[in-house]
């Protein structure tokens, strides 16, 4: 009803405001030097492209929030198809951004890639809102039905929307923290040079699973009607979405991919592909972590989402740090394993949560 999604709209734009204004104090010089320099130690040159990559991807989370927003009106009205419509337009407007780039001012790659992804993503933003506009129209001229619609309040949503706010903090937490201990692994540069690399590749397959997840949610049911036809597509999915990673990891596919495409050296190549064949079952973990988010978020039960996400980053730490220190692995290879075995623990612990609430809600029925 437009009550409900007024409310919706304007808890967005605050939380993409303080977002922003949070990277906007990170972005302070003496705040980023203690970051960058006393905590992560990053390298001088690559502080400084970070910094000003840092600047180029400003819009980029308020573009997110706004996009993903009136890519959840869509998906609620039943209109998946145009969400894909906006990956294209986004994917399209980087590609352009970033040859338009190159071939003209010739930036530094970071300069580059971060110029590319806040451009497309803020023209995804845009066609997102322009294809939901008729959807927006018909809920701002619905009114609540007092009978059979619960009303909603600023602060039913922050309960409901917190956890999964501190879940993405914390994942994203992860990365300054992988690079602070790569850079006391072995071959350190290399590492912290192909891991971004093979974490590209590898988010191809993955990416089947970040969009599974809201899918799930819209066709699950209140009740969980459709949760083991939703299961049995979620294994075949993140199956065939782990064999995909594997026919080029454990392939000469491999070689092609890291050598010509990503234009790694032959050095570098052999230090990105051992990570690349550990990686192989994240695909299939990233599209059942999907489909358990959207059993709990379909149930009102996101605090389990939280833990679980710090049972991951804990767990990649551990891990990490055990296979750096005391095995003495070349840092990607460790990163690899560490980032399979966090993501394994957190399914795990999700098991129990999600049984639980399709147990609950179909007893309540």
């Amino acid at each position: 009803d437009s009550v409900s999604f007024r409310k919706l709209r304007d808890f967005t734009y605050v939380a993409n405001a303080i977002i922003t204004g949070v990277m906007l104090l990170v972005l302070i010089p003496p705040v980023f030097d203690f970051i960058a320099q006393d905590l992560i130690e990053l390298p001088d040159e690559v502080a400084r492209l970070t910094y000003f990559s840092l600047w180029l991807l400003l819009p980029w989370p308020g573009a997110i929030g706004y996009r993903r927003f009136f890519q959840g009106t869509l998906i609620r009205d039943g209109r998946t198809r145009l969400v894909a419509y906006g990956t294209a337009i986004r994917l399209t407007t980087m590609a352009t951004t970033a040859l338009i780039l190159y071939f003209t001012v010739s930036p530094p790659g970071a300069y580059l890639g971060a110029a590319a992804l806040s451009v497309g993503v803020c023209a995804e933003a845009i066609a997102a809102r322009l294809m939901a506009s008729g959807t927006v129209r018909r809920l701002l001229e619905t009114p609540r039905d007092e009978a059979t619609s619960e009303p909603i309040g600023y602060r039913k949503i922050f309960d409901f929307y917190y956890p999964l706010a501190l879940t993405s903090m914390i994942g994203l937490a992860v990365h300054p923290m992988v690079t602070f201990f790569m850079g006391r692994a072995r071959f350190p540069i290399e590492s912290l040079a192909v891991l971004p690399v093979v974490n590209s590749l590898s988010f191809i397959f993955r990416a089947t699973g970040l969009s599974f997840q809201e899918v799930a949610i819209v066709l699950m049911g209140k009740r969980f009607e459709h949760a083991k036809e939703l299961r049995r597509f979620a294994v075949g999915l993140g199956l065939a979405s782990s064999v995909g990673l594997a026919l080029i990891a454990f392939t000469p596919l491999a070689d092609i991919w890291y050598g010509t495409i990503s234009g790694l050296t032959s050095e570098l190549s052999a230090f990105a592909i051992p990570p690349t064949m550990i990686l192989v079952p994240l695909p299939f973990l990233s599209v059942i972590l999907s489909y358990q988010r959207g059993i709990l978020v379909q149930g009102r039960t996101t605090g389990p989402v939280t833990v679980a996400t710090a049972i991951e980053v804990g767990g990649i730490l551990v891990v990490l740090a055990a296979l750096i220190h005391w095995v003495n692995l070349v840092g990607a290879t460790a990163a690899a394993i560490a980032f399979v075995a966090g993501r394994l623990g957190g399914n795990t612990y999700l098991i129990r949560p999600c049984m639980q609430t399709t147990a609950r809600t179909t007893q309540g029925s």
